[in-house]
């Protein structure tokens, strides 16, 4: 008898694996017209793609960008571990009054799925539409950083620390007049970039923000750690600027 040849054992083994993959990743998130017409409007999409170029690879712990929602923004943290998520967790979620009885509710849910499913195509929870659609889009964010951190690792040059080039994405502070939240490009263990995702707006926030983001971004960049002075007249805005710097590089290990 014939002997099947290892390698093309492999390539239908690894054939069938792509088809599971592709069946699975078919299936549609759960609409919740429910839930939509109790908040008083139509829900937003839930479905959100894989991240792409970087699907199944990475290490570390990346934060998604906050989703704003009707009900307040929406931030998910993930943990990914040999390209699978380990752990996710929401930073950010509505609250006050009946959002809190619905965060409580929805946010464990969604953190079971989103391990669970080891991406953002995850059904909404009934009830929780809104807050279901921020942390989708939240969590895909967090993938995506996360995949490409894993394609900037790939090209570091080896011998040296800090070598190769990473974007992270700092914990969203709060202040007294809205959150702050820094996102840095950290290339060959320094600080290349840096950038406010969040800063306080509304009124004469407006101009504050306008006034010391660009500043604290540059001073950031030239200190090459948070260890940046405040910006007169923006004395909040700069420390919350200051705690999310710092917890961005906490996760570049700076």
């Amino acid at each position: 008898m014939r002997k099947s040849h290892p390698v093309r054992r492999a390539v239908l083994a690894g054939a069938a694996t792509v088809s599971g993959i592709v069946l699975l990743l078919s299936l549609k998130p759960a609409s919740d017209p429910g839930s939509a017409s109790a908040a008083g409007g139509a829900a937003p999409p839930v479905a959100a793609q894989s991240p792409q170029g970087g699907r199944g690879a990475g290490a570390g712990t990346v934060t998604g960008d906050a989703a704003r929602t009707q009900y307040g923004p929406v931030q998910v943290r993930v943990t990914v571990s040999g390209g699978k998520i380990t752990k996710a967790e929401a930073v950010q979620a509505p609250k006050g009054g009946q959002s809190d009885r619905v965060t409580a509710d929805a946010v464990p849910k969604l953190n079971q799925a989103a391990v669970a499913a080891g991406s953002a195509d995850i059904d909404a929870v009934s009830g929780a539409t809104y807050t279901s659609a921020g942390y989708v889009k939240s969590l895909q964010s967090a993938l995506d950083k996360a995949a490409a951190a894993a394609g900037s690792a790939g090209r570091q040059e080896p011998g040296g620390a800090g070598q190769g080039t990473q974007v992270l994405t700092g914990d969203a502070a709060q202040t007294q007049y809205g959150p702050v939240q820094v996102r840095i490009t950290v290339s060959g263990g320094k600080i290349t970039g840096a950038e406010a995702l969040q800063a306080p707006k509304g009124g004469r926030s407006d101009q504050v923000t306008a006034d010391a983001v660009p500043q604290l971004n540059r001073a950031a960049v030239a200190a090459g750690n948070a260890d940046i002075d405040a910006v007169s007249g923006a004395t909040y805005t700069s420390a919350g600027y200051t705690q999310s710097l710092q917890s961005a590089l906490d996760r570049a290990g700076g």
